[in-house]
């Protein structure tokens, strides 16, 4: 059985300018159901908290009659958090979570890198996923000129369409499906006057020892027809789906034979967002997992606007799920409390600048199997090596 992970989860919680992240975070920290919360945004003056909730302020925090608590970023998000866990430690501050609130023009993958590249807040916090606002009434101009919003959607594990009763169906229909082909794996819900169910917020993340194959499956946002019934060995899709991994493996002196093409320089059609995923339904050995991978990144990591999967290895009695943007990936988890006889491993990608066939091509490299593969074990310093970092 698996062990708790004991870490602080953490929601990214993010949406261009105006998209309704103040009013969202209002109605989040005047529920009781919301549990305590910290919520850590740039000023205060972002958020207008009415007085009525607040019982003390002081320059750095505000405490909530709800028995949430307000902070300011001090200099650097890390910083923030060390304090924030440090006061928790010590008793003078209570919270269940944190919400970190994005600035509207902000690029979400530097926070994602802090929680997973510092080795302190990442033995205290852990990323339990990211929500993004999407305004439906100047949501398809957004995402028009400004990349910051698609690449917003794009790392999305939950959508939250606002203002959805200021346009007309036909026009909530087109925007919800440019949001699909942008992020297919990304649940997306409508906010009633700027308000969700807080439960929607939270455990949104496949990388906890305790995941349930059925929770993986849906992080995922693909198929779940096992391979058998296609008519091919794996299933390669066209979908668009999202979601660190630390120390990569293999260095291989050529990239199994991909060749990407160059980042675009005319930007179009949702700024040259491709995504694809595949299904492989037997074990992979782990030399032609991390050899992909880490040519993959090693040419085109700033490109990466996202990957994510469970893998079945070669050799293991069960598998893991993982997880990165761009270049960072956190430790992958291995699911020690996996039951059933499915070895299908699933990895999605989303990525910039690709050309879709260049993609899909890349991800059928995982179909390649090798005449002799090296033990799991032998091979050190990679991903397998990173599975006891985290207490779970």
């Amino acid at each position: 059985m698996a062990l708790e992970d004991k870490r602080v989860p953490v929601t990214l919680l993010t949406g261009f300018l105006g998209a309704g992240k103040t009013t969202l975070l209002n109605h989040l920290i005047r529920d009781p159901e919301a549990g305590r919360i910290a919520v850590i945004m740039n000023e205060f003056g972002d958020v207008a908290l009415d007085h009525d909730l607040i019982e003390t302020a002081t320059e750095e925090t505000v405490l909530l009659q709800s028995g949430c608590l307000c902070c300011a970023i001090l200099g650097d998000l890390a910083k923030t958090l060390t304090g924030l866990q440090a006061k928790r430690d010590a008793g003078e501050v209570g919270f269940d979570r944190v919400v970190i609130e994005t600035s509207g023009i902000a690029d979400p993958g530097p926070i994602v890198h802090t929680l997973v590249t510092d080795h302190q807040i990442a033995r205290a916090f852990r990323l339990d996923g990211v929500v993004t606002l999407a305004d439906a009434a100047t949501g398809m101009t957004t995402l028009d000129r400004q990349f910051e919003a698609v690449h917003q959607a794009a790392i999305a594990d939950l959508l939250i369409l606002t203002k959805t009763d200021l346009v007309d169906p036909f026009d909530l229909r087109r925007f919800e499906t440019r949001l699909s082909k942008i992020n297919a794996s990304a649940k997306r819900v409508h906010a009633a006057h700027g308000k969700v169910p807080p439960g929607m917020l939270f455990g949104l993340t496949a990388m906890r020892g305790d995941v349930t194959s059925a929770h993986v499956v849906h992080w995922l946002g693909i198929s779940t027809k096992p391979a058998a019934e296609v008519p091919e060995v794996a299933q390669v899709a066209k979908s668009d789906p999202l979601a660190g991994l630390s120390g990569i493996l293999a260095k291989p002196s050529a990239p199994l034979g991909f060749t990407p093409s160059p980042p675009a320089t005319n930007p179009r059609h949702d700024h040259q967002i491709s995504s694809a995923s595949i299904e492989v339904s037997d074990p992979i050995p782990v030399n032609i997992f991390d050899a992909w991978l880490d040519g993959l990144v090693a040419l085109r990591g700033p490109d990466i606007l996202r990957m994510k999967g469970i893998l079945h290895v070669e050799g293991l009695q069960y598998p893991f799920v993982f997880h990165g943007v761009q270049h960072i990936f956190d430790a992958p988890v291995p699911l020690k409390s996996w039951t059933g006889a499915d070895t299908t491993s699933r990895v999605v990608v989303i990525a910039r600048g690709f050309d879709e066939a260049e993609l899909n091509e890349s991800l059928k490299l995982l179909l390649m199997r090798p005449e002799t593969t090296p033990e799991p074990q032998a091979l050190q310093g990679g991903m397998m090596a990173d599975t006891s970092e985290y207490p779970f």
